[in-house]
């Protein structure tokens, strides 16, 4: 079985090949310059606010702009947190597909076919889904240990830009952008070292 991260979902919408990243696209999905001293009171801030909510259940639209497609591949559904290693996706359309991550495995189902991945057996996963796992947490040491981050706005509306510090993961990952007000992530915005990109908008619904 290949360990390389994949880039990209078939014309249909599911995951080619069942790898890693096809799954965690959104969980994706969820984030350089250096910070300088008055955006780092504001990252502090962030951060800690962010670190307060313990759950939460939001919906999703994800638009993925990729070169092998003549148009963007939509898909939606719904995303759940649970503080401090459960995350979720369960996509409704176009096609029932799902990404958990839960205690360090990352379960993927398409129908009737499942697959489970330890990420401790792909070390070029695991910095993409510690870093969402860390700012869904307010974890701002572990963010600055896998990426150089640059933040801007205040609490009202923020935005968090983060580059990979990690080799492998900047061969696959350019930036993840995150922008929201107070602890609601409104969107994740996705750039792939390839040109490919994707941007999910988040609606809370708790």
């Amino acid at each position: 079985m290949s360990r390389s991260m994949p880039r990209r979902l078939d014309r249909r919408g599911g995951w080619r090949g069942w790898a890693p990243q096809a799954g965690v696209a959104v969980l994706a999905m969820l984030w350089g310059l250096t910070v300088t001293a008055a955006d780092a009171s504001g990252l502090d801030e962030l951060m800690a606010l962010l670190a307060q909510r313990k759950h939460g259940v939001a919906s999703f639209e994800q638009n993925q702009f990729l070169s092998v497609l003549k148009r963007p591949a939509h898909s939606s559904g719904t995303l759940t947190y649970d503080a401090p290693d459960h995350l979720e996706q369960r996509t409704l359309e176009p096609r029932a597909q799902s990404a958990v991550l839960d205690h360090g495995v990352l379960t993927m189902q398409v129908g009737g076919h499942e697959r489970q991945l330890r990420l401790q057996d792909y070390p070029q996963l695991a910095p993409m889904l510690d870093s969402i796992l860390a700012t869904l947490a307010g974890d701002r040491g572990t963010l600055e240990r896998l990426f150089r981050l640059e933040f801007e706005g205040d609490l009202a509306h923020w935005r968090l830009l983060m580059r990979p510090l990690d080799t492998g993961l900047a061969a696959h990952v350019a930036s993840i952008r995150v922008s929201g007000e107070r602890d609601a992530v409104l969107e994740v915005e996705v750039q792939q070292a390839d040109g490919d990109r994707s941007v999910m908008s988040i609606t809370p619904r708790e």
